[in-house]
């Protein structure tokens, strides 16, 4: 009877182990199959230049247009002065729609703010949806000089509105993955090169030229050594690495927990296109693009030609990345509110920025090895609806722990389950034929003693 159950227990045994070998190599088939092919390139909102709003604002002019957007669909809008711009929007495809005051009105409108004296904690906009220029004051600002600016902004028409705004616009310095020097903490932001070199391109009030990074708070682990800086005026800087070269995973940002995002290239938004924040206090956020060409008035100085956005940060986001669909669009510079109660920021362009330093972005290239070459800057728009939007190709970050690692095998969605089936299986058929092998040794050992003896 005792044989009976043996031979019984190993049996199933046997049966479980082939039935674990078969599920094992499905499960690992299945998680092959669902990964995406490297070889294309990730879904990005770069379109045709003909088909972009702000390639119909360059065609036909300041004189009679006054910016574009994106609508709800994601189709462009064109903001026009007359009836046969109106006409040459819609052959493109575009929506037009007809405003009293042209780009050139608009601009005019920010020079003379520009001219007056400067107020810190002032900031304005051109709102295109609206036509009109947007004067921001926040809780700095006092009454006199408020007043001051509200006379100024009546005598320019009725197409400048003031506006008082929560909190404080501070520089957002203290990012995606932290930077740490004697002048405070920031944020990496997108790896760049010169051909010859690589460097992190980050933002520019976060330390002046000669300023060490390192990747610890004890100044053991040099990143590297900022060599370009430029704020106010512009807020961008580069940080030249120790080594001279960012290494494995450059095209790649993180986005936390171990996960980044690939790059794919660099371009310039459109208002109203969703993007993507991600800084090391406030992890990975989202919002909208609600104006470009923004000036603001930090304490530090005067900053002009920003992104505005209605996207939180708090400190210690400042110089990290800005993007959408995998394309690079700016960097953090400031803005006001937080990540409770919400906010603006303004974003750095990286297109302008790169043109300054005469750097090339560094992406993805279409076999997802990075170390590509970012296309030449370019306006863009989306082909999809702006809510529809997301970070872009998704993308492990190097080094990550044995955790993270642990964590990724047990997602079923990956190889590793199946591997450890068919590992465990394997083990025991092993085991089964070794323990057979070991009662007949003995049975073969009783029976030539009960012989012979």
């Amino acid at each position: 009877m005792r044989h009976a159950r043996r031979r019984l227990v190993r049996r199933v045994t046997r049966l479980a182990a082939v039935g674990g070998l078969l599920l094992g190599g499905t499960m690992v088939t299945r998680a092959v199959a669902s990964e995406p092919d490297g070889t294309s390139v990730p879904r990005t909102f770069a379109a045709s230049a003909a088909d972009t709003g702000s390639e119909l604002v360059a065609r036909l002019g300041a004189s009679r247009t006054a910016g574009s957007w994106l609508n709800a669909a994601g189709k462009p809008v064109v903001a026009v002065t007359d009836e046969e711009a109106a006409a040459a929007v819609r052959k493109a495809g575009a929506e037009a729609k007809m405003v009293d005051h042209s780009m050139d009105d608009l601009k005019s409108a920010t020079s003379t703010l520009r001219s007056a004296p400067r107020v810190a904690g002032t900031a304005w906009v051109m709102d295109y949806r609206f036509n009109e220029v947007v004067v921001k004051g926040d809780s700095t600002v006092s009454a006199s000089d408020w007043s001051r600016m509200t006379q100024l902004a009546d005598g320019m028409g009725g197409f400048v509105r003031m506006e008082r705004t929560e909190g404080t616009f501070t520089t957002r310095l203290n990012g995606a993955l932290p930077l740490l020097s004697t002048a405070g903490r920031c944020s990496a932001g997108f790896n760049v090169t010169d051909g010859q070199r690589d460097f992190i391109l980050t933002a520019g009030h976060c330390g002046p030229d000669g300023s060490v990074w390192f990747a610890d708070t004890r100044g053991t682990q040099q990143i590297g050594q900022t060599v370009k800086q430029n704020f106010p005026g512009s807020d961008f800087s580069l940080v030249q690495y120790a080594s001279g070269k960012a290494g494995a995973g450059a095209e790649v940002v993180s986005i936390g927990e171990g996960k980044g995002v690939r790059i794919t290239g660099a371009a310039d938004p459109a208002v109203g296109q969703r993007v993507f924040r991600s800084g090391s206090t406030s992890g990975l956020r989202d919002g909208e693009v609600t104006a470009l060409n923004a000036t603001v008035n930090y304490p530090e100085g005067t900053v002009t030609g920003l992104i505005e956005t209605n996207v939180c940060a708090e400190p210690g986001d400042s110089g990290g990345p800005m993007f959408s669909e995998g394309v690079a669009l700016g960097v953090t510079s400031g803005g006001s509110g937080d990540c409770t109660s919400g906010g603006t920021t303004f974003f750095q362009p990286v297109t302008k920025a790169m043109a300054a330093l005469n750097v090339k972005m560094i992406v993805a290239a279409p076999n997802g090895s990075g170390q590509g070459a970012a296309p030449a800057p370019s306006a863009t728009q989306s082909a999809i609806a702006p809510g529809e939007a997301s970070p872009g190709s998704s993308a492990p970050i190097t080094g990550e722990g044995a955790a993270t690692l642990l964590a990724r095998l047990a997602d079923p969605k990956n190889a590793g389950p199946g591997l450890l089936v068919i590992a465990g299986s394997l083990c025991a058929l092993v085991a089964t034929r070794f323990i057979r092998a070991e009662q007949d040794r003995k049975a073969y050992r009783r029976y030539y003693s009960t012989t012979w003896g």
